[in-house]
């Protein structure tokens, strides 16, 4: 079927915002200090909110461009050895069983994924520190390009997620989704930012986002292991 990779790339980025929006409060141990300063920096109107926007676009983009980078690099390793396309879409459908399990908090192992980064972040984190405080829109902008290679596991599981996209292009939309997933809890402040948290760590809630990921993570390794849901019946030589 011709639409199965639309809706398989759609359900991706549905898949990718969920993980975001799911496992923001992670986003708010990591980033919140940041936003405080950056809000007690330009006060409570209109330029906080500006500095506030500025350094979350400045994360997401830096979370596209690291998206498109590693789809790009599996692309490469798809293009120059056949059987690594069907070995790195089983590794990400396993990525992310893994990664619904860390999200219904069922399964913490994913944090060991930040030691990954640990290394390029100290080269970058002096960059960072020589940016506040934060003063313009435009420092908050940089802040948030480099923050957004700060080691996190949830960040860098969506990452390796990306080794298996079928381009850079969409490598770069599904990191894209997840920090726009990440994005309501980060803005929020206040008694809404209280309730979003209080929502989006609902046992309830995660464990059924979790479900939904792993049926689809399953659905994804079905035709890899031969099982394909969507065959006809009919070979066509």
């Amino acid at each position: 079927m011709e639409q199965v990779p639309h809706l398989m790339g759609s359900v991706n980025l549905m898949a990718a915002f969920m993980f975001g929006l799911m496992g923001s409060a992670h986003c708010i141990g990591m980033c919140g200090g940041i936003m405080s300063t950056l809000s007690l920096a330009r006060g409570s109107g209109y330029s906080a909110a500006v500095s506030l926007l500025a350094y979350n676009s400045g994360r997401i983009m830096t979370y596209s461009i690291a998206g498109a980078i590693v789809a790009g690099f599996g692309t490469l390793l798809t293009d120059r050895l056949m059987t690594a396309g069907i070995i790195l879409r089983v590794f990400a459908s396993i990525m992310l069983i893994a990664m619904a399990l860390y999200l219904a908090n069922w399964w913490k192992g994913l944090v060991y994924v930040e030691n990954i980064g640990r290394a390029l972040w100290k080269y970058l984190q002096p960059f960072a520190s020589r940016l506040m405080p934060v003063r313009t829109s435009g420092q908050a902008l940089l802040l948030g390009l480099i923050w957004g290679w700060l080691p996190c596991g949830l960040i860098y599981s969506v990452l390796i997620w990306t080794l298996s996209a079928a381009s850079p292009a969409q490598g770069s939309l599904i990191m894209l989704a997840f920090g726009l997933g990440t994005l309501p809890s980060m803005l929020l402040t206040g008694a809404l930012a209280a309730q979003f948290r209080q929502l989006s760590q609902s046992p309830l809630l995660r464990n059924l986002a979790a479900v939904t990921i792993i049926i689809f993570a399953i659905w994804q390794l079905l035709p890899l292991i031969g099982l394909d849901p969507f065959q006809t019946g009919h070979s066509h030589h």
